[in-house]
């Protein structure tokens, strides 16, 4: 035990290194697994996807492999989710999972302890290719015991406590869909002429190769010609690309040089203020204005710009292509292909736009922003609260297992009896099941 750990926790508890009572078993590949239940392969496959997402695609027949149940929990122990721990389902354990068991101790106990211990292993794994867990550092955590009757209450209080978390951010996640259903009705509103006196109006429909000059999309040079971080001239992606307003360039930016940029890149320079919309998907529906942070951009091959005529705002035309009955009409002309949704130049072409006068356009574009604007601020609330969740979740797990959560009751079985048995049940445990805990996750 260690004295100063000791003391942040209350009388009658008790420090154990984890490996020294926890039971625990790398999964491994099975020789054998087919994609469908058949005679002599009835065992799921847990793999990452079955344990993360509940959703089982490979059966095996058992031979040479780490059963779990569903008392069981396991930790992901490499890639980047390692450390990352979740309850078990009956099955075969997949060969980057490890069972984790702890006899004598209250499953859900531990599981919560493990859980508030994900960031500090995660962010602490071994390896510099795939990363993996660090069983220094996991086994020899001071892992706090408590009376097998103050786990439970612990247990129930943290269930209880997670449970009015959860309903809240449900609660948040509700609102979130309500604002994206506001954001198209005041779209709606707006090119139906509702937000201004324009609706007594009625506007010319032309196609946008009448209002823009000629639309193109880009180019997508050799790798070499790719520089990551710093360059010269930005070079946009799809992923750069938002729903609506400026684009994100600190997503991975990524440079071209001036010589490529006005060479094999010279059709597809754009320029601050040209409206840009992703072709390639899914999603469809992406839109974005160039922001003036560089005088010159360029952009690739799944990614059409416009360049908007002297009668057409390029925020009019913006909200106009994120209207959601403009990207329906799109995404019916797109054509799939091996797994792709695309859309041509000519269609983005031929979309039909209302013309109001421009001043009547800047007008449209105000009343849709002062409404937005407030959405912008709701959701930049709803990610704070969503974040506060998190960190809260993360201070109930830091009192529970410093035992403050929950009052101590002296009538509780001692610390140190449970501990004799957790020993006692380990041993037996582990001559039925020859596991070496430190030899198997190595």
């Amino acid at each position: 035990m260690v004295g100063n750990e000791f003391d942040r926790h209350p009388i009658g508890w008790l420090l154990e290194k984890l490996g020294e009572f926890s039971l625990n078993e790398k999964g491994r590949k099975p020789k054998r697994v087919v994609k469908e239940q058949k005679e002599g392969y009835m065992l799921p496959y847990v793999n990452i996807k079955a344990f993360e997402k509940n959703l089982i695609d490979e059966y095996t027949d058992g031979e040479g492999c780490t059963i779990c149940n569903e008392n069981d929990f396991l930790m992901v122990w490499d890639g980047s989710r390692s450390g990352y721990v979740g309850r078990a389902l009956y099955g075969a354990v997949g060969s980057t999972l490890v069972k984790i068991n702890f006899p004598g101790i209250n499953n859900l106990y531990a599981y919560y302890y493990l859980q508030s211990k994900y960031l500090e292993i995660n962010t602490k794994a071994k390896g510099t290719g795939t990363p993996h867990v660090d069983p220094n550092i996991l086994w020899n955590y001071q892992f706090p015991i408590a009376p097998i009757q103050e786990q439970r209450r612990i247990v129930e209080k943290i269930e209880e406590l997670f449970s009015e978390l959860d309903n809240g951010i449900e609660t948040l996640k509700t609102i979130q869909q309500q604002l994206k259903i506001y954001r198209q009705s005041v779209l709606k509103w707006a090119f139906e002429g509702k937000l201004t006196n324009v609706q007594e109006i009625e506007p010319k429909r032309l196609y946008l190769e009448q209002v823009c000059e000629f639309i193109t999309k880009g180019t997508t040079p050799s790798k070499d010609k790719l520089f990551q971080g710093t360059g010269e001239i930005p070079f946009i992606k799809v992923y750069n690309l938002t729903f609506g307003d400026e684009l994100d360039f600190t997503i991975e930016p990524t440079f071209v040089s001036f010589e490529t940029h006005t060479g094999f890149l010279k059709r597809s320079k754009v320029f601050p203020g040209d409206v840009l919309m992703n072709i390639v998907g899914p999603p469809l529906g992406k839109v974005s204005i160039v922001p003036n942070t560089y005088a010159e951009w360029n952009i690739n091959q799944a990614i059409a710009r416009f360049r908007c005529k002297d009668e057409m705002n390029n925020k009019f035309l913006m909200y106009f292509l994120l209207w959601e009955p403009t990207t329906i009409k799109l995404k019916n002309k797109s054509k799939a292909t091996a797994g792709q949704i695309n859309l041509t130049l000519q269609i983005c072409r031929e979309i039909e736009i209302p013309v109001y006068d421009y001043a009547d356009q800047i007008k449209i574009v105000q009343e849709i922003e002062s409404r937005l604007s407030i959405c912008d601020k709701l959701e930049e609330t709803i990610e704070h609260c969503m974040k506060q969740a998190d960190l809260l979740r993360q201070s109930i797990l830091k009192k529970a297992f410093e035992g403050k959560l929950v009052p101590q009751d002296p009538n509780d079985e001692p610390a140190e009896l449970l501990l004799e048995r957790i020993r006692e049940e380990r041993v037996e445990k582990s001559s039925k099941t020859s596991i070496k805990p430190k030899r198997s996750t190595k």
